[in-house]
């Protein structure tokens, strides 16, 4: 059994229905595995049964059987039960707030080890680095620590885009992630932008997706990783 994780940039790409995108992305993780949980944490501003649905029609096409970890009296069996694990966007910090509050860290990061296929997408994705630290998200919330699953042992930064509005004069994303990069030197960042993914399959790393994703480490700030590049050499 080897690693087998997706890491989604959005959930959409433009006005394109929810996960629909997705789905040619998705569908390599479910020949096998048809029984998946779903974890709503990062959804704040809808219930987690209105979140779930969403998903469930998202995702009908794949013909899953899908749950959410929060209709389960007990979250760790629930995600030693399942076949696979699908993880959403919203905040990233209630999110990780949320799998500490239920222990869920080591079992997920083991359960994925040791083959359990992933699929995250936004906050889901940040969390499946080594922390939180270049999420997008307001701290709504403290986590016990900003340490997540450490599928991927860098940084992620879902949505990346480096658009400034004409007149706004606050911080571009590049400049917050040369603020990581002069904290943390020796830690790489990658910024996947909408439409794109990255999917680790065992010691394999490489880019989906029509878009490129953006390098940020050290002094290399903002470097094009080309489509279909291989990145495996940032799992070492």
């Amino acid at each position: 059994m080897t690693v087998n994780a997706l890491l989604l940039s959005s959930s959409r790409v433009g006005d394109t229905p929810y996960l629909a995108h997705a789905i040619p992305f998705i569908k390599p993780l479910t020949s096998e595995a048809k029984k998946w949980i779903f974890i709503p944490y990062a959804g704040v501003s809808m219930s987690y049964d209105t979140y779930l649905a969403s998903v469930v029609t998202g995702l009908s096409e794949l013909e899953l059987d899908i749950s959410g970890i929060h209709q389960h009296a007990d979250p760790q069996q629930a995600i030693k039960e399942a076949d696979g694990i699908l993880i959403g966007g919203g905040n990233t910090f209630h999110l990780l707030h949320q799998l500490y509050k239920h222990d869920l860290i080591h079992l997920i990061r083991d359960e994925v080890m040791n083959g359990k296929p992933y699929v995250g997408w936004s906050a889901g994705s940040n969390v499946s680095g080594l922390s939180i630290r270049t999420t997008n998200d307001m701290p709504i919330i403290e986590p016990p620590s900003f340490k997540a699953l450490n599928i991927l042992p860098f940084q992620l930064n879902p949505h990346y885009s480096n658009y400034q509005a004409p007149g706004h004069n606050g911080e571009t994303r590049a400049q917050r992630l040369l603020e990581f990069t002069r904290v943390d030197p020796e830690t790489p960042v990658i910024g996947i932008v909408e439409g794109s993914a990255l999917w680790r399959q065992g010691d394999t790393l490489s880019l989906l997706g029509e878009n490129p994703a953006y390098l940020f480490c050290g002094d290399q700030q903002e470097i094009l990783i080309p489509v279909g590049s291989n990145l495996s050499h940032l799992l070492k």
